[in-house]
């Protein structure tokens, strides 16, 4: 009697390497051995950590750049303390593409194992655009009512 209960212990291809990084590739008209794909949940857990990371800090230093910009017309006291605005900001981002490129990642390395499913290169950079795209829309304030 076969049992019903089978599970693969490793469902990537035999001589598969973890591709490194970046590792994107253009997905419209892919030549065969191009594609590069993520099997392990560690592999996916440690690139999206990556991509939030890069996103993350590109946004907040820009918007810490934009908020550098708002102090040219203060004054010499408000350049004496405007360096620790690009610090904190960077700080900020680390903290927050860590503990958002953790949890996603680690849901997206669960779900993709559970079902057994190869993860394209760009799903990683896509989920972290997403996690700073819910990060922004979440810093505005949304008043509704009847």
């Amino acid at each position: 009697m076969v049992s019903a209960n089978v599970r693969l212990h490793d469902p990537a291809p035999y001589d598969y390497a973890t591709p490194p990084f970046p590792s994107l590739y253009w997905p419209i008209y892919v030549k065969p051995g191009v594609a590069n794909y993520l099997y392990y949940a560690s592999d996916i857990w440690r690139h999206t950590l990556l991509w939030t990371l890069i996103v993350y800090a590109v946004f907040h230093l820009a918007v810490a750049g934009f908020a550098v910009l708002m102090q040219l017309g203060k004054g010499k006291h408000a350049w004496q303390y405007v360096w620790i605005i690009p610090l904190f900001y960077a700080l900020i981002a680390g903290v927050e593409a860590l503990l958002a490129g953790s949890i996603v990642g680690l849901i997206l390395g669960a779900v993709y194992n559970a079902g057994y499913f190869k993860m394209s290169t760009w799903i990683p950079f896509i989920w972290a655009l997403i996690n700073v795209l819910i990060l922004t829309l979440s810093s505005f304030s949304f008043q509704g009512g009847l």
